[in-house]
């Protein structure tokens, strides 16, 4: 069984999550949401996957968040 790696990211910035994969070409997705972007990447990945003609009979996806968030001292 093939196993892809989607990293979620949040960008502080725009205040959203990123999802995308090396192993995935072309997936790059992102929400406001954490639960909607994943239920995104797992309506999209099979899709993708189809398009580049590497779809396995069955895949596993291993997702990976990180969250970095700036801490303000009072003072």
């Amino acid at each position: 069984m093939s196993e892809y790696l989607i990293q979620f990211l949040w960008d502080e910035d725009a205040a959203v999550w990123v999802a995308t994969s090396d192993d995935i070409p072309g997936l790059v997705l992102e929400s406001g949401s954490f639960d909607a972007l994943v239920e995104r990447v797992r309506i999209v990945a099979p899709e993708l996957l189809e398009m580049n003609e590497s779809m396995p009979q069955s895949f596993s996806i291993c997702m990976r968040s990180e969250r970095h968030e700036r801490v303000y001292l009072n003072g």
